[in-house]
């Protein structure tokens, strides 16, 4: 009994071909107005130094919208700002000797499309943690 061995093929070759995906970008996608209505935005900026308690303010805030039926695009996360600081450890003998500091502000954004005013008093009514700095503003 004769076996014919195959030719060995390029490994390029007998790789699958993938096509290239590119990753879709985060952007808000707020949806398009119907003839004669116009679209109001509540743009709800959330700003902590502890990134738990902003993910904890966060959802506290989206779960209020949810429970008077809005809409809500988000959570999006913003760049988390970073503030250096560079300071003597010692102001005389040691002058080389220096310690570094740094605060991180992190940031979420919140869209919540055509509020009611169920919504806004809810949302005003609400107590959030200390150190949670939140900025409202009407689109």
């Amino acid at each position: 009994m004769v076996v014919k061995k195959e030719p060995k093929k390029n490994i390029k070759e007998a790789a699958p071909k993938i096509a290239k995906v590119k990753a879709p970008k985060a952007s808000i996608k707020i949806p398009s107005k119907p003839k004669g209505e116009e679209v109001s935005i509540l743009r709800i900026r959330v700003r902590t130094y502890d990134s738990k308690i902003l993910d904890a303010s966060v959802k506290q805030i989206i779960e209020t919208a949810l429970r008077y039926d809005a809409k809500i695009v988000g959570p999006v996360p913003l760049p988390t700002e970073i503030k250096k600081y560079t300071v003597n450890r010692s102001s005389f003998v040691y002058k080389n000797a220096r310690e570094q500091f740094e605060m991180r502000v992190h940031r979420r954004l919140i869209d919540i499309i055509n509020p009611s005013a169920r919504v806004m008093e809810a949302l005003t009514n609400m107590n959030l943690p200390s150190g949670v700095s939140i900025d409202v503003k009407m689109i």
